[in-house]
């Protein structure tokens, strides 16, 4: 009989068709051949050969692909790519074609922090738990999840199988497919298998099947992930197994985050300890018969498991509104195992008994176990503002840092620190006694300690630590009043002054020098005139040493006027009061009236030196830049007031606002006649009535008083500043509260916007008094502010870390406040002979690493700034060193020593904050004093290398009950000795030698 070639070769066609899909010769060939030739390797610099992922829910969790952006960000902030992957033009073909390219991808990352000597310090691996191979799963959750998604991907008859492909599956999907367009009726059936659902969760737009082009998009990255590793899959389609296990997405827990993986899951959403489930379901076949209580744990363990496999398809419906629907289906689903074989009767009927419990987020909330330590903290923030990613984002990338941070040290500081709260060990580091502890509170004391290392890139930070667990950073996240750390500021500022009046005079001759025209009051620049016109050593270091000389008096009973009025200062020690003290002196032993003196003739240098010398306003009562003045002086002191009223009725609804006005008056009639009527001008004559018997229950008001008082302080009879004298308030705090009453939601900077006359208004009287002190008082005032602006860009660039200074000498003190990372910033320029370097916590990032999107980031060297003369730091070095040889730190002397025994050239500046708010009566007694804190710091340098702090801190009104001062900050450093000298040593710095670049092929 003759037949038709057409239908022969559809046979043929078939045959072949039917072998392919029994026997993936074919594919398995030419796919793992063509997988072969997608390949990158490692290679140094920037790549020009790469391709980052679009989107991907996977690709984004883990940092691929938003790589561009990080990589950017990194670069701007002082880091260059050292090593990065190249792709071969087959990979970049197919990574073009918008395919996600194929490599053994990881179940298992997160930040990952390294110490300097490449130890692990944090290791945020997400899932936290997981398989670790698929030999690790017990068969029985394997066959239950086969069951449920995929029940031939393991089937070992065929060996070249792929497993992107389940044909039966996919058939039926397909003409499900076909059924839905032409609107027969049917159930939707789905074709995906294991292998595709890791390719939709992980890389397809928010982990989903958006049109049938994504599903064979989903089939063909499979595909060739499958064959990349030869034709034979089995052992790849065990990693699909494995790596589903470890990744499914499992919705949102409260407290958690978004959970992947069934580890994660049976944690979050039930509690469950992962190992000891493992442990019942992987002996569920053993021959020895379990006790009842076995069993049940046993089945519930089979339960949860069930429950999370089935709930995969709709987590966020399942494991939350329909957690009934759940139950139903793993009733199910239990029956159905048995009818096939994979459980017996004893386990379906124990498992059938069980009801799994969801965990009660009140009652037991997550808990996260997560390293609090400092310098992790710090590494950890630093992190995330480089990349600019919120810290629950930045522990779930593929990435692993390099810190600078010494592992082991800052372990055993630590360690130290807490046991400093044991009185024992307190006694035995020489804690207790005067002006120290006493052992009833050693506990109370917190103790902040910060170690760098300098380089000629940078200052790395060793040490990093405190003795809490508390989120608080005394170090770098305070504005702390640390006393006499403050002098070391004015000092540099001073010795910074004198290098520049050198720079300015050095040149000229003694005529020359002797023809300036110098302010009488600008006593620095005419002892550096002065210096130099007697023919004295004309080198700067010369200079700066005699200017080191120069005396200044400690006597208390001077008045001075700054901050807006007269103040009294004191000494430490009242012993001191009658030295006439050299500057050298007040450093070494902390002396505070000759830095006060000191402070002042620094205003004065800036004010002298301002361009056109205002202070010349306060000898000529006529010049028109006066007036000026005085209107800028009312234009800052209205702000200031204001933004005291502003933060007193800050966040108070209008009638608590009132309230709290009002309790402050000391009311009577026409006190609140006068409020009432300027601050609801359109009240009626009976709301006013009301008002005033409301709030004067005990008088007997008239109706002919009360109709008086309505119409005296009406609108219009009095100007704002002679009602508030009316009233004993001050004018703007009125006029702020009737402005917060109409303008609600008013900002601050809308209400100083809208109280520009005012402010002028309620000063008004200073341009029409007859008396010249009180507008020069007044100048003076502004004088001080502005040098104190002058004053502060000095200071900021030198590191202060806060936007203004207190316009008043006490400055000197530590009354603007400080912190101690910017003190050691400060340290930092001075070891460095005046160069101010950036200090490196991050040395290294590797991004990716065994992924085709590797990229290794290192720290870029900086030049640094020069921000002081190298004769200025070397005198302060000399003064620094003052102070333990003979000064406030001499109880540390010789206590660090090379390993020659030769004692360490170390110095250091000690001060103590004792931060409280006082109220004081017209003749100087405190009223009430509020005590705030109590702070104790050292500044100091161990050596020719590192520098750091240590300060001494207790909060709140406990710090009442000590008086310890900064002798306790340089005690605890003295006892830290042994574990500090080790490190301090000549050729025991941390960092390795870098590693040679490597060019690597990685597939």
């Amino acid at each position: 009989m003759w037949v038709s070639p057409l239908v022969t070769i559809a046979a043929v066609a078939g045959l072949l068709a039917v072998h392919e899909i029994r026997t993936a010769e074919l594919q398995s060939s030419e796919l793992s051949r063509y997988a072969q030739t997608l390949q990158y390797t490692l290679q140094p610099g920037p790549s020009d050969a790469i391709l980052y992922p679009q989107h991907g829910p996977f690709d984004l969790r883990m940092g691929y692909a938003r790589l561009p952006s990080l990589l950017d960000r990194a670069q701007l902030r002082n880091f260059e790519i050292l090593q990065q992957t190249r792709f071969s033009q087959p990979l970049l073909n197919y990574g073009q074609r918008g395919l996600p390219l194929p490599y053994p991808e990881k179940s298992q990352v997160g930040l990952e922090i390294r110490d300097c000597r490449r130890e692990p310090l944090y290791d945020f691996a997400y899932p936290q738990q997981h398989y670790s191979s698929f030999a690790a799963i017990p068969p029985l959750v394997v066959h239950s999840l086969l069951f449920i998604e995929n029940r031939d991907l393991l089937d070992p008859a065929q060996p070249r199988a792929n497993p992107a492909v389940d044909w039966p599956r996919f058939v039926k999907a397909a003409l499900s497919q076909l059924g839905k367009r032409l609107d027969l009726a049917g159930n939707s059936a789905g074709g995906s298998t294991l292998a595709t659902q890791l390719e939709k969760y992980r890389h397809s737009p928010g982990g989903l099947t958006s049109s049938p082009n994504e599903k064979l998009r989903q089939m063909l990255s499979a595909s060739v992930r499958a064959y990349q590793q030869g034709p034979d899959t089995l052992e790849w389609r065990q990693r699909v197994v494995r790596d589903y296990l470890n990744t499914v997405p499992l919705s949102a827990a409260p407290g958690h985050g978004e959970v992947h993986g069934l580890a994660a899951g049976l944690t979050a959403w039930f509690n469950a300890d992962f190992d000891r489930l493992n442990q019942l379901l992987g002996s569920a076949n053993a021959a020895e018969p379990a006790d009842a209580t076995t069993l049940a744990a046993r089945g519930q363990a089979l339960r949860q498991v069930l429950s999370l496999l089935i709930a995969q398809r709709r987590p966020s419906y399942y494991l939350n509104r329909g957690r009934s629907d759940l139950a139903t289906l793993t009733d199910s689903h239990i029956r159905l195992l048995a009818q096939a074989g994979l459980i017996d009767d004893t386990l379906r009927r124990v498992a059938l008994e069980q009801r799994v419990e969801f965990r009660n987020w009140i009652d037991n909330p997550i808990q996260h176990q997560i390293d609090s330590s400092k310098g992790i903290n710090v590494a950890r923030n630093r992190l995330s503002s480089l990349l600019g990613l919120p810290l629950y984002d930045l522990d779930r990338l593929d990435l692993a840092a390099n810190s600078t941070l010494s592992g082991q040290l800052q372990r055993d500081v630590s360690q130290y620190l807490r046991r400093l709260a044991d009185p024992d060990f307190a006694t035995e580091t020489g804690l207790l006694g005067e002006r120290l502890l006493s052992a009833s509170n050693t506990a109370q004391v917190r103790y902040s300690f910060t170690l760098f290392e300098r380089s000629t890139d940078g200052n790395r930070v060793r040490v990093q630590t405190d003795n809490t667990d508390q989120p608080f950073d005394i170090n770098e996240g305070s504005k702390l009043e640390l006393g006499s750390t403050a002098k070391l500021r004015v000092l540099a500022h001073y010795l910074g002054v004198i290098a520049e009046l050198h720079q300015r005079f050095s040149g000229l001759s003694r005529t020359e020098l002797l023809a300036l025209d110098i302010t009488a009051n600008d006593y620095l620049t005419r002892w550096a005139r002065d210096y130099l016109a007697r023919g004295n050593d004309p080198a700067l270091e010369a200079m700066l040493e005699a200017a080191m000389e120069r005396r200044y008096s400690a006597s208390p009973y001077e008045r001075f006027f700054t901050g807006g009025g007269l103040h009294t200062f004191s000494n430490f020690r009242r012993e001191d009061n009658g030295r006439q003290a050299t500057v050298r002196e007040a450093v070494q032993e902390s002396l505070n009236l000759p830095f006060v003196r000191l402070m002042r003739d620094l205003v004065r240098y800036s004010t002298y030196q301002a361009p056109g010398n205002a202070a010349e306003l306060l000898k000529d009562d006529k010049d028109p830049r006066r007036e000026d003045y005085l209107r800028r002086f009312a234009d800052k002191e209205g702000k200031v007031f204001l933004l005291r009223f502003w933060r007193k009725y800050r966040n108070k609804t209008p009638q608590e606002q009132l309230d709290i006005f009002l309790d402050g008056l000391r009311q009577t009639p026409v006190r609140l006649a006068a409020v009432h009527r300027y601050l609801m001008p359109d009240a009626s004559q009976a709301e006013f009535d009301t008002f005033l018997r409301e709030r004067l229950p005990g008088e007997e008001l008239t109706e002919k008083e009360l109709t008086g008082l309505y119409s005296k302080y009406g609108p219009g009879a009095f100007n704002l500043t002679d009602q508030g004298y009316i009233a004993r308030v001050h004018p703007l705090e009125l006029w702020l509260l009737r402005y917060r009453l109409e303008h609600p939601i008013a900002t601050f900077v809308d209400t100083v916007s809208a109280s520009e006359t005012q402010r002028q208004d309620v000063y008004r009287w200073l341009f029409r008094t007859r008396h010249k002190s009180a507008r020069d008082s007044r100048i003076r005032t502004m004088l001080e502010v502005e040098a104190f602006l002058d004053i502060h860009e000095r200071w900021q660039r030198l590191g202060y870390p806060f936007e203004h200074l207190v316009p008043s000498l006490a400055t000197a003190l530590g009354s603007s406040g400080d912190r101690p990372a910017a003190l050691a910033e400060l340290m930092g320029i001075i070891m460095n002979d005046g160069l101010r370097l950036p200090s490196v916590r991050i040395e290294q990032m590797d991004f990716a690493t065994d992924t085709p999107y590797e990229t290794h980031l290192g720290h870029r060297a900086s030049g640094g700034v020069q921000v002081m003369q190298p004769e200025v730091a070397r005198v302060l070095r000399k003064a620094l060193n003052s102070v333990v040889e003979g000064g406030t730190a001499r109880r540390l002397r010789g206590t660090f020593n090379d390993n020659l025994g030769t004692a360490l050239d170390i110095g250091g500046k000690t001060g103590t904050g004792d931060n409280r708010i006082e109220q004081v009566g017209r003749g100087g007694q405190v009223l009430h004093s509020r005590v705030l804190n109590r702070t104790a710091t050292f500044v100091f340098y161990l050596g020719p290398n590192h520098f750091g702090t240590l300060t001494a801190f207790v909060p709140g009104s406990d710090a009442k009950d000590f008086n310890f001062t900064s002798s306790l900050p340089v005690q605890v450093l003295k006892g830290m000795a042994p574990i500090l000298q080790p490190y301090l040593q000549p050729g025991s710095r941390c960092l390795p030698e870098a590693a040679p670049l490597q060019q690597a092929s990685v597939n």
